[in-house]
């Protein structure tokens, strides 16, 4: 028989459907649903007292979602279908992508519909449909799911040399934390609106012992040596996720404009060094592979299926251990002591 392996999960925000309903147009009063049961041209708003919650989801090897036993909201174990990718335009003419989770009983009977906002949405605004994309919406929810690094950010080679990742190119030899020397297989590059789970995580310098600042996307994992349990984690080593040191002050999400993101792909996970901080490099798995250009897939199809993060699955931190006021504080002291 063979084993069905699930990848760590992903906590998502999500809005319910209810909250986003159709105020004009062919559906009116209806909550958002999935593709085949809407209308282009109806418009939307977001109520006043809508709230963000946490969807934790989990996949497996087949690239099937349920919902994870540590989210706010769902049915733990249930299944999740990602069925579209919707453009919506405001207004004021600027369009936002949400992604349409369903989530469906053992039946397969709808249960209930999850909107993840791309963008953040801004209640009481209409927002006309004017896009419904079934074909790309695991790409757009890979692109989320991705680990990316900012342009100017100077990665470690294995010179000792300090690099801006854009002047990285394919076979550059680049300083790994666990394996030395390692080889680049790609280099991803995008260009996208700073807004929503695109907006980065700025670092700012001497918060973690960088240098320079340091822009990460929002799920980013850091790796983090304690030499004293400051979090009561059990461990010296831990994943951060950039998202969970927002402080407000040292770092904090730098929301508006475009930034340009670059994913660096190795022969497996690794942990490289980038403005000094040991980061993650791209993990792929059934959420990120969409991600990678088509012929990449099939060209590097043995590696990619024996990809993993074997050597750090069991370090990454929950949300809930990092729930203090200044946690990367707490984190820079225990590294040094």
């Amino acid at each position: 028989m063979t084993q069905t392996t699930l990848k760590p999960a992903q906590s998502i925000p999500v809005f319910r459907a209810v909250d986003f309903r159709v105020v004009n147009g062919a559906n009116l009063g209806d909550p958002i649903s999935f593709a085949a049961e809407l209308d282009l041209d109806d418009t939307y708003e977001l109520s006043k007292t809508a709230r963000q919650y946490r969807l934790s989801v989990l996949n497996d090897d087949s690239g099937a979602f349920s919902v994870a036993g540590d989210t706010t909201l769902g049915r733990h174990g249930a299944t999740l279908h990602l069925d579209a990718c919707l453009t919506m335009m405001s207004g004021t003419g600027q369009t936002t992508e949400i992604l349409i989770l369903v989530e469906v009983d053992d039946g397969g009977n709808v249960t209930d519909v999850y909107v993840l906002p791309l963008a953040a949405l801004i209640p009481r605004m209409g927002y006309a449909l004017v896009g419904i994309d079934r074909e790309n919406a695991h790409q757009k929810f890979a692109e989320v799911a991705c680990v990316s690094f900012s342009r100017d950010t100077h990665i470690t080679m294995a010179s000792g040399e300090q690099r801006r990742i854009e002047d990285l190119r394919v076979g550059d030899m680049v300083l790994t934390r666990d394996d030395g020397p390692q080889q680049v297989r790609w280099i991803g590059q995008s260009t996208v609106r700073a807004v929503g789970e695109f907006a980065p995580i700025r670092i700012k310098a001497g918060a973690l012992h960088n240098e320079n600042d340091l822009f990460v996307s929002p799920d980013h994992r850091l790796f983090i040596y304690q030499r004293s349990d400051a979090l009561g984690a059990g461990r010296s080593e831990l994943l951060v996720r950039a998202r969970y040191l927002v402080n407000g002050d040292s770092v904090v999400q730098q929301d508006g404009g475009f930034i340009d993101y670059f994913q660096l792909l190795f022969d497996h996970h690794q942990i490289i060094y980038a403005e000094g901080i040991a980061a993650e490099t791209l993990l792929v798995d059934t959420r990120t592979r969409a991600a990678l250009p088509k012929d990449l897939r099939e060209a590097l199809a043995d590696l990619l299926s024996g990809h993993g993060d074997r050597a750090h699955k069991d370090l990454e931190v929950s949300e809930a251990l990092l729930n203090h006021p200044d946690a990367a504080s707490i984190l820079k002291r225990a590294s040094t002591r």
